[in-house]
């Protein structure tokens, strides 16, 4: 079951990194409004099930590009926008709205394949060198503006007539101009490298081509009375007519998604529609007619989610009968029976998830959860031990730490217990509370031991300072 929180990853840079994302942006944000994270207090969802289809999409294009030891993850954001970006080097983010409104795999990977072009392009940063150009340029011509201003008054001993501040306006106007016209390249450079990929790996261009069809279908209309020198990505004409001389070359053009990987992704569009809609849309999404495994699905989720527990439970039941080795049926049916308060009965099948999960991270944080919740003494190591394995694999999971610090409450170890809040507080970036936890912590630790070392990292963490192109 998607599990949805607020996070401010750690590690982006943040020195004016305009994202570079797969849909249409316009004019780009000055860089001073830049100088946070853009990725902080983005909603992620967090799902096992969809994160390892994502995966599974994901590398063979990494492979192709060459990334594939880069560890690149792919972060879902809470958007029903069609969209994806990135910011670094180590992540491509897409909104779920994307992966419900593709009715294909091929769609998606294609989206992948873009992203993955900036990145193996090094887009982002050639960018900020670009950006760091820019400041130069800007500042020069603002100062040769403010001359010839100067100049022409001191020439007529007159105050200037007309527009003085053309003369300063005009070569920044140009300058705009021409880093937008280079991120217009960059998008160009993107989607050869994203067809090359899809080539690579033996997959079809035809998605990424349907994608950004339905991209300039969109925008063909606004486009028309939009200066192109305005935009930062290559207008929907010109880039389809490009894109598509590349990608109808692609030998894997009429080939088809393996049916499997298309039931694993309708399965993926339900559960998210299922969490996301409210019952009578999904409802007219999913009428009670369609008695197809996602359909099916779509409407256990909503009953789990909207209280209707006995009927939740009855329809998963279901589901792992049709599907006995899917193990996030049996991972939904834990999520319900630990939400509802029933954790003892949600162990089974959470136990049984863990083992057929091809990655059974986030499964371990609801099995830790779960035990815990049965407030049995004999359970709190087993607690302990799902959770630390997860946080190994996994960092930057706040609700492990959270229900770690809860397991070592129940065992006494208030040191632990602290550290372990102060990690969650961290990786939600609320550095007050993580501060205020690490110090407390910090006093109950033995000086120089690993508990006490790590509570003093959190507690003496400065984030680094964003560096102002523009002053």
């Amino acid at each position: 079951m998607p599990r949805l929180f607020l996070r401010a990853p750690r590690g982006v840079a943040v020195a004016a990194a305009i994202a570079i994302g797969a849909a249409q942006m316009a004019v780009p944000v000055p860089a001073r409004a830049q100088e946070k994270d853009p990725a902080q207090a983005l909603p992620i969802i967090r799902d096992a099930e969809i994160e390892q289809l994502l995966r599974d999409y994901s590398q063979p294009i990494l492979r192709a590009a060459g990334l594939a030891q880069r560890n690149i993850r792919v972060v879902i954001i809470n958007d029903r926008g069609f969209n994806a970006f990135v910011v670094d080097a180590k992540r491509i983010f897409i909104n779920a709205g994307a992966l419900m409104e593709a009715e294909s795999p091929n769609q998606i990977i294609g989206v992948m394949a873009h992203e993955t072009g900036h990145i193996a392009g090094g887009h982002l940063l050639k960018l900020r060198a670009e950006l760091a150009n820019m400041q130069t340029a800007s500042i020069l011509a603002m100062l040769l503006g403010i001359g010839a201003v100067a100049a022409t008054a001191a020439s007529r001993g007159t105050a200037v007539g007309g527009n003085p501040m053309a003369a300063i306006v005009g070569p920044q106007t140009a300058i705009m101009r021409s880093l937008i016209a280079y991120q217009r390249q960059q998008e160009e450079q993107a989607d050869r490298a994203g067809v090359h990929f899809l080539t690579l790996s033996g997959q079809s261009a035809k998605g990424m081509y349907d994608t950004f069809k339905r991209f300039a279908d969109q925008q063909l209309f606004a486009s028309q009375y939009v200066d192109p020198y305005l935009q930062s990505h290559p207008m929907p004409v010109e880039r389809l007519a490009a894109l598509a001389e590349v990608a109808r070359a692609n030998p894997y053009w009429d080939k088809k998604d393996p049916p499997d990987l298309q039931q694993r992704h309708d399965l993926t569009r339900a559960k998210l529609f299922g969490y996301l809609d409210r019952p009578d849309t999904l409802t007219r999404r999913y009428p009670l007619s369609d008695t197809g495994l996602p359909a099916r699905y779509a409407r256990a989720v909503s009953n789990y989610r909207h209280a209707d527990l006995r009927t939740a439970i009855a329809q998963i039941d279901g589901l792992i009968q049709s599907q006995p080795n899917n193990p996030y049926f049996y991972e939904l049916k834990g999520q319900a029976l630990v939400d509802s308060g029933r954790g003892n009965e949600a162990l089974a099948p959470l136990r049984h998830a863990i083992a057929i999960a091809p990655d059974p991270t986030l499964i371990r944080v609801l099995l830790g959860q779960a035990l815990i919740s049965t407030n049995d003494p004999s359970l709190v190591e087993e607690a302990i031990a799902n959770l630390r394995a997860a946080l190994q694999a996994d960092a930057e999971i706040p609700d492990a730490y959270d229900h770690l610090a809860i397991a070592y409450g129940h065992k006494g170890a208030l040191a632990d217990a602290d550290l372990a809040s102060a990690q969650a507080a961290f990786n939600r970036g609320n550095m007050p509370t993580a501060r205020q936890l690490a110090s407390r912590a910090k006093t109950r630790f033995p000086i120089g031991s690993p508990g006490w070392v790590k509570a003093d990292d959190i507690a003496s963490f400065k984030p680094p300072q964003p560096r102002r192109l523009f002053q």
